[in-house]
């Protein structure tokens, strides 16, 4: 692109470059932290599905304890979360990893955690089918319809039902539906519903059996064949044979804690005061991770039969319905509410990975790590659907290769969860030195030495780390190699799309030709516009349109018009609280405000530039024309809903605003020219000519009643509004809502009707 000579259309003070207000201060939605824990738990509690099954199938009935070692560890690993959240890395902390360890290790790091969350949703996915499949197979047997199903056609039945959510998923991230703390939240009460049944059930079971404890994790307790030891089976290790054993076992069972990197993805929603609740939620999510989690492996080893637990290794929770004290019904009623909670969370699991994943490449793109090819804006959703198409074109190829086998996916998948959490302590680890100071939060155990910082925990946490990492590569041969693989193709993708970018940008000098200014609030006197101004947002180059029709109709002089983009910042694996000006303003925003000012220029008129940065769209459009005394916004139509639910959405964002909320005039423009108009905030409704008339009826049947007291309409109206509260108050509220809905029905059928 050239430059944009003396151009006044966007206001750049005397010179010839335009200006763009970067707003360095986020425009957030914030959560509770009960909310942030549900979220991260949907992620992190669906590993209790499938962690304690395949550390058994490699170690035998040992595995429990290894399990619980692995949530009690898991607890270390988050400390290692809360500091780097607690950080306020400025520009992420990919930019961090970059300075301290190289770009070399912070690549790799990255390819290491795209790995993890390329097989977060097939193995979640496949779970679920199985899930799916051994309650089938339960049924067809009890309602004589066939045997139980084959291996093969459980496989079947797993991959099939993985693709599908898959590609669901897909869709809803194409069009780029929000993911719901609400929702989250709803799960996870009816995940601990299932918790709670299925621990009193399996303690009632318990006691009447009299069963006891798995074998401990001594070493002639450990079962550890060819396919738990791999290219180490046969080696003689002489006096560290146990030591070597211990950390084969825990690297088997490090699936239990997969999920905890996404803490960080929801730490910068968490509400104030942000660490003390980053603290709550964590403790929350440890205390129900362990108490889920080890308590499903060793219930799972204390009630199932041997013989009968090697067939629901892959399904523990199932065959720990079907193998409790009880009448056969009951259980296979509680085997289908385990099934219908599993596929749930699970599901959502899926969600997940392919929302990390977007976010991890959105980063490195902006970071100019990876083209912005593909971070190119979806025409009618604009969504960077490139990025999501890639993650979900690999997931669905892995499900396919599995053959609906969770065994080989979780060896896969492994080696991305325990490498991805050893690169995060050795990152963490190096900013102890690479950027010294204070920090809100560090890992305990911390010593000092002639004025040296001694990081003992975090040294601890990260070496156990990698040893785990280091006897995965040799345990488990076939992840080693794919992941490997996988890992060195995306470290060169992500280096000849770096270099391409620079010499791309070295040949078109694109960030000059707007100038950007950082200012720390979004303000009137910083954007150069007055009160009353009327904010136009957009965010895709390819539906603009009711930025014209507003430069259509505004005159010269008499109203500011300021042009918004409020960059998502979507969920990803790192800590940071802000970014840098050029990472909100990229090539693909320079192209978005470049079409906006060529279409002011078109018509002679004025506008101003702003970016602000958002979690959250509708709150962001709304604090920022809060902050900006905009008395009017003007929308385009959504492409995921109605114009109608549109505005309610937008409604129900103003409520949130706050005790202070500002009466905003709202306009919904469709592309064909027609628009909606709404008032955001307390007005006085629009009456029809009905209305009116009944109004004034009621006004001329009343008057004469209560003479020589003088009746006004207001009056009417006032009162009509205090005897429906009244009813509301005397418990009478579904009886009016009913009268509420049957008037509703009655317009609709004469809005329908033909006159």
């Amino acid at each position: 692109m050239s430059s944009i000579p003396n151009n006044p259309a966007a206001g750049s003070r005397g010179n010839a470059i335009p200006r763009v207000i970067v707003a360095t201060t986020a425009l957030l939605t914030f959560i509770s932290f009960w909310r942030a824990a549900a979220i991260v738990l949907n992620d992190l509690a669906s590993s209790a599905y499938y962690a304690g099954g395949e550390a058994e199938g490699y170690i035998g009935k040992t595995a429990p304890w290894f399990i619980l070692a692995i949530m009690l560890f898991s607890y270390a690993v988050r400390a290692v979360y809360v500091e780097s959240c607690s950080m306020f890395v400025r520009g992420g902390v990919y930019r961090a990893v970059k300075q301290s360890l190289g770009g070399t290790l912070a690549k790799f790091s990255v390819s290491a955690l795209m790995f993890d969350y390329i097989l977060t949703g097939p193995i979640s996915g496949v779970a679920a089918g199985r899930y799916l499949a051994g309650l089938t197979s339960e049924l067809l047997q009890y309602f004589h319809l066939t045997g139980p199903l084959s291996s093969g056609e459980v496989g079947l039945v797993a991959a099939s039902f993985a693709v599908a959510v898959t590609i669901y998923f897909w869709w809803e991230n194409t069009k780029g539906i929000p993911e719901s703390s609400e929702k989250a939240l709803h799960i996870m009460k009816l995940v601990t519903v299932m918790v709670v049944i299925l621990i009193a059930w399996c303690l009632y079971t318990i006691s009447l059996r009299h069963t006891t404890l798995p074998p401990l994790p001594h070493l002639k307790n450990l079962k550890l064949g060819p396919n738990a030891m791999g290219w180490l089976y046969g080696v003689h290790f002489a006096n560290l044979a146990g030591i070597i054993a211990i950390f084969i076992g825990l690297g088997h069972s490090v699936l239990a804690m997969s999920g905890e990197e996404s803490l960080a993805q929801v730490y910068r929603e968490i509400e104030s005061p942000k660490l003390p609740n980053l603290k709550k939620a964590g403790l929350v999510i440890f205390i129900y991770s362990l108490v889920f989690t080890s308590l499903v492996s060793f219930f799972a080893v204390m009630i199932i039969p041997d013989d009968v637990r090697q067939g629901f290794l892959e399904n523990l929770i199932g065959g720990l319905a079907m193998n409790l004290q009880g009448p056969f019904l009951a259980r296979l009623i509680f085997h289908g509410f385990v099934v219908v909670v599993g596929t749930l969370i699970l599901a959502g699991a899926v969600n997940t990975a392919i929302v990390g994943s977007n976010g991890v490449l959105n980063r490195v793109s902006e970071d100019g790590v990876l083209s912005e090819w593909f971070r190119q804006p979806h025409k009618r959703f604009g969504t960077s659907y490139r990025i999501i198409n890639t993650v979900v074109g690999l997931q669905i190829i892995t499900i396919i290769i599995s053959h609906g086998d969770v065994t080989f996916l979780a060896n896969l998948y492994a080696f991305g969860v325990v490498w991805s959490f050893a690169m995060n302590g050795l990152a963490v680890l190096v900013l102890r030195y690479t950027s010294p100071g204070q920090r809100e939060f560090q890992v305990p155990l911390n010593f000092s030495f002639r004025g040296i910082q001694i990081p003992v925990g975090l040294g601890l946490i990260t070496l156990t780390l990698f040893l785990i990492a280091v006897v995965n590569l040799f345990t488990k041969p076939i992840a080693t190699m794919a992941g490997g693989a996988f890992s060195i193709l995306l470290y060169m993708v992500f280096t000849i799309s770096e270099r391409r970018a620079k010499r791309v940008g070295a040949a078109h000098v694109e960030m000059d030709q707007f100038n950007l200014e950082v200012e720390a609030e979004l303000t009137p006197e910083a954007v150069g516009v007055r009160p009353g101004n009327i904010l136009v947002p957009v965010s895709n180059i390819h539906a603009i349109y009711h930025l014209g029709n507003v430069l259509d109709r505004v005159k010269p002089g008499r109203r500011d018009v300021v042009v918004l983009h409020a960059r998502l910042l979507r969920r990803a694996a790192s800590g940071e609280y802000e970014l840098e000006a050029e990472q909100l303003f990229g090539g693909i925003e320079q192209q978005l405000f470049s079409r906006a000012l060529a279409m002011a220029e078109k018509r002679g008129k004025s506008i101003r530039l702003a970016i602000v940065a958002a979690n959250a769209l509708s709150e962001g459009i709304l604090r920022a024309a809060t902050s900006l005394q905009s008395s009017t916004i003007v929308l385009g139509r959504s492409s995921r809903e109605s114009t109608e639910e549109q505005a309610r959405l937008i409604g129900e964002a103003w409520e949130k605003l706050g005790d202070s909320k500002p009466q905003f005039n709202l306009e919904i423009h469709m592309p064909n020219g027609d628009k909606l108009y709404k008032v955001l905030g307390p007005h006085a409704p629009n009456l029809t000519a009905n209305e009116i008339n009944l109004l004034h009826r009621l006004w001329l049947r009343f008057s004469d009643s209560v003479a020589p007291r003088e009746l006004h309409h207001h009056d009417v109206v006032h009162f009509a509004l205090e005897e429906v509260k009244k009813e509301l108050e005397d418990g009478h509220e579904d009886d009016v809502v009913n009268r509420l809905c049957a008037h509703l029905q009655a317009n609709e059928t004469k809005r329908k009707s033909p006159s």
